[in-house]
């Protein structure tokens, strides 16, 4: 690991990775290699939990292809020296910030989407100029393998490559010295990952998770949005980080809800041939997934089984925050249900616990859109949808507090990976002598109207 380091680092001081020309090669080359190998990357994520094509390219593949788009459509623009105005005293002079590639980077990818937020973060970093080492799951053992093959037979490894294996290689990864990691993974696992930054005070990006909660207001269109929160929940078998973890529903239309959920889980029809619905990653997941749902609060769903990692779409009602459902992160096909009559008791509710990486609030009213988005922190969201936010290119995407540090996607996928250079770029020409000693009272009264 310590000889790969140095040999991406020997390359970055050449300086090739730095012209615009050479990263809109590279993204090219990697959105061709991609294409051109679909087939495998569909077959690959079927063996390993499942997936569907349509849901592969939906979920993994179109999300980087649109990364991709939307960086060599704004590359150029990006990378533009940004002339900032200078101060009267530092006149006459240029200012201006100049973006450069922080250097070699580590991108440590999770199973849960091994394409999407495996090689999405890598978008950023090789538009940003820098050279990439990925660390792709170890879990997804079939999509793992097929990403490194692809990419160490098609990029030189001083350049861009993937490395293979489980906990001892990532420890040894993280034990050199990077100038940037990137990590997608669990809150544990993303303090590891920090506190071996740290003692080389490597910058960090987390991605993280948390409880992303939902709100159904009284004035919600449940014929419209019930289906697409249950789309967001089940898909990938809630194996997804931004997932409506739960649901609080105004206890007003707790009934309709309840029925509109019963209705389009018949129409919808999850289940494994129907390509609509995967396995559990393995069997330690299904077993806390299992673990997680009280029998006696199912109202659909509920069945499971450990050897064959499936756990059955599952929705709880009559919840409270002392189950154990409310204990940690689901990550997994169970929804429960909570009621509410007050939307600062849901406020205050959600207030009292780690930011989460997402919010969903399905509601027609614009005070109170403003009231939640004013008074609650969170990651990012929807209104009146969920999830679909990832799936805009020019949205940043990250958490705040435990469920991340740091954006990416579009131009914050750029900035993620780069360091901006303040300059100030001076005239030779005789300076005002206030800034000079002997200092004198009439000096300083000249100071002070400066910046007055």
């Amino acid at each position: 690991m310590e000889e790969l380091v140095k040999l991406q680092l020997n390359y970055f001081n050449t300086n090739a990775t730095k012209p615009v020309s050479f990263r809109i090669t590279q993204l090219k080359k990697l959105e061709s290699l991609i294409k051109s190998n679909e087939e495998l990357l569909n077959e690959a994520l079927r063996k390993d939990y499942g997936k569907g094509k349509f849901e592969t390219f939906l979920t993994e593949l179109y999300v980087v292809y649109d990364e991709i788009k939307v960086a060599l459509k704004n590359l150029e623009e990006w990378t533009k020296i940004k002339p900032i105005e200078t101060n009267l005293l530092n006149a006459p002079a240029k200012s201006y910030i100049m973006p450069e590639p922080l250097g070699v980077s580590l991108v440590i990818g999770p199973w849960n989407y091994p394409y999407q937020l495996t090689l999405g973060p890598v978008v950023g970093a090789l538009a940003a100029g820098c050279t990439v080492i990925l660390k792709p799951s170890e879990l997804t053992v079939h999509s793992s393998s097929l990403i490194t093959k692809l990419i160490n037979e098609n990029f030189d490894s001083e350049y861009f490559t993937a490395v293979e294996g489980a906990i001892p290689e990532t420890t040894a990864l993280l034990e050199q010295k990077f100038d940037v990691i990137f990590f997608t993974g669990s809150v544990s696992v993303g303090k590891i990952v920090y506190q071996a930054a740290a003692k080389h005070l490597t910058p960090v990006i987390l991605e993280l998770g948390g409880k992303s909660p939902t709100i159904f207001m009284q004035d919600s269109n449940l014929d419209i949005t019930v289906k697409r929160m249950l789309w967001a929940k089940f898909l990938n078998s809630g194996q997804t980080c931004i997932a409506p973890d739960y649901v609080y529903v105004h206890k007003s239309i707790e009934e309709k809800f309840l029925q509109k959920v019963s209705e389009e889980m018949q129409v919808m029809d999850y289940k494994l041939k129907n390509d609509n619905y995967v396995h559990i990653i393995n069997e330690r997941n299904t077993s806390r997934v299992a673990s997680l749902i009280d029998k006696q609060k199912v109202y659909i769903g509920g069945n499971y089984n450990i050897v064959e990692r499936f756990v059955e779409p599952t929705i709880l009602t009559n919840v409270t925050w002392s189950d154990k459902v409310m204990q940690e992160e689901i990550f997994g096909p169970v929804l429960p249900i909570l009621t509410f009559d007050n939307l600062d008791d849901v406020i205050k509710e959600i207030k009292q616990r780690p930011k989460p990486l997402a919010l969903y609030l399905f509601t027609q009213d614009e005070n109170i859109k403003q009231k939640v988005l004013s008074e609650v922190s969170f990651g990012g969201g929807c209104i009146n949808e969920a999830v679909m936010h990832i799936s805009n290119g020019e949205l940043p995407f990250g958490g705040v507090g435990e469920s991340g540090i740091g954006n990416y996607h579009g131009e914050a996928g750029f900035r993620a990976f780069s360091h901006y250079k303040s300059i100030l770029d001076k005239e030779v020409t005789p300076d005002p002598d206030v800034k000079y000693s002997p200092y004198t009272d009439e000096k300083l009264e000249m100071l002070k109207s400066v910046v007055a």
